[in-house]
């Protein structure tokens, strides 16, 4: 089961689902049809825009933003679909924070919703460094439609691979 590469953390049942809807070419229509509407967010300032306007709705007090950017060298492959990086640094008597957050840039292309999870995915991490718990938790307070929303992506992903994918 290869071909369903992006869903190995998840049940049998669902990557056997996944993959009959793909070897019959139904996936790609049942992602349109679910999420027929892209986003409009094409440049690393429109995304910064709207980085910070979930960031200040959900995490007001967390630490600032430093730079955000839609990165073509992210590799999907490796389940990288966003990244988020921290570096703490003394400048004098201070502790300064640098976040920024890479977004992969097929995700320019992506609908609205997988872009949000995305980006909810990267400011989680902003409060939770690892993937337990508290950080899903997080996630689903920010949009709770996460998990769905997760699958679904992935989904999109698979769908992207195929050779008549337009």
């Amino acid at each position: 089961m290869q071909s369903v590469k992006y869903l190995a953390g998840y049940p049998k049942p669902i990557q056997q689902q996944a993959e009959a809807l793909l070897q019959s070419g139904q996936l790609d229509s049942y992602i349109r049809q679910k999420y027929p509407q892209t986003h409009q967010v094409q440049s690393d300032k429109a995304l910064y825009n709207y980085i910070c306007e979930l960031k200040n709705q959900f995490m007001r007090h967390s630490a600032q933003l430093a730079s955000v950017k839609y990165d073509s060298k992210l590799n999907v492959l490796q389940q990288a679909l966003g990244m988020h990086t921290f570096q703490s640094r003394v400048q004098g008597n201070k502790l300064k924070a640098h976040n920024s957050i890479s977004i992969a840039a097929l995700f320019k292309q992506a609908p609205a919703e997988f872009l949000r999870m995305i980006v909810v995915h990267e400011l989680a991490h902003f409060k939770e460094k690892q993937h337990n718990k508290a950080f899903y938790q997080l996630c689903q307070h920010m949009e709770p439609a996460y998990h769905q929303l997760e699958l679904d992506t992935r989904l999109w992903l698979l769908c992207r691979e195929q050779p008549d994918h337009n």
